[in-house]
């Protein structure tokens, strides 16, 4: 019988393994590249464009401030919030990053 239950759990281990690669994979291909972002690096801004009070925003997050093109953004910026981004603090976000030009959509 201990030979039956080990290779249940080892059957159980390489089912896991699958399904965690699977969902690894597809995290990468839902990756869209939208105005010079793609769109999992918007991750790295969630903190500081939520909540009532928001940290500032962070190094990688600046870094992909920096890299989006941000008039190519704005036509997307009914469809922020659908990545969890509330609209109305990107432009402080923005400055904080040290970024003058910004659009007047936001």
């Amino acid at each position: 019988m201990a030979g039956k239950n080990n290779t249940r759990i080892l059957m159980q281990f390489a089912l896991l393994a699958i399904v965690l690669t699977a969902a690894i994979m597809v995290k990468e291909a839902t990756c869209i590249p939208i105005c010079n972002i793609d769109t999992n690096d918007l991750e790295k801004c969630r903190p500081a464009v939520t909540g009532n009070k928001p940290p500032r925003p962070g190094p990688d997050c600046c870094a992909v401030a920096r890299s989006a093109n941000l008039q190519c953004l704005c036509p997307y910026k009914p469809y922020l919030s659908s990545f969890g981004i509330n609209p109305s603090r990107v432009r402080p976000l923005l400055a904080q990053c040290g970024i003058n030009s910004i659009p007047s959509c936001f």
